[in-house]
């Protein structure tokens, strides 16, 4: 049927996207830029975690950062959340269309 040859198409499309989503997901730096402060001072840390532990690297003072290097973590962290939720509807979708392809024909 022409229908079950289209969904099949969106099917493969679906999980296309859906591998390169992930791909540039892995491109992304880990964690995010956190200012802190301790005893007085404001710091920036780049944080994460790693295998289950929280990871603090520190980055630099807050008057020594540049700023278009808080912007450019911020951008990252706003892409890493549009992957993902691509990702996610990605998947949905083909959950379903495996499902409709599944089903039975009716003759």
């Amino acid at each position: 049927m022409v229908i079950k040859s289209v969904l099949r198409e969106e099917l493969q499309n679906s999980k296309q996207m859906k591998e390169q989503y992930e791909r540039e997901l892995a491109k992304l730096p880990k964690g995010s830029l956190q200012k802190r402060e301790i005893k007085g001072n404001h710091y920036y840390y780049r944080v994460y975690r790693d295998n289950g532990k929280f990871v603090a690297i520190y980055k630099s003072k807050v008057s020594d950062l540049p700023k278009n290097e808080v912007k450019r973590w911020k951008e990252i962290k706003e892409k890493r959340a549009q992957y993902r939720s691509s990702i996610s509807k990605l998947k949905k979708q083909i959950r379903y269309l495996n499902g409709v392809l599944r089903g039975r024909e009716e003759f």
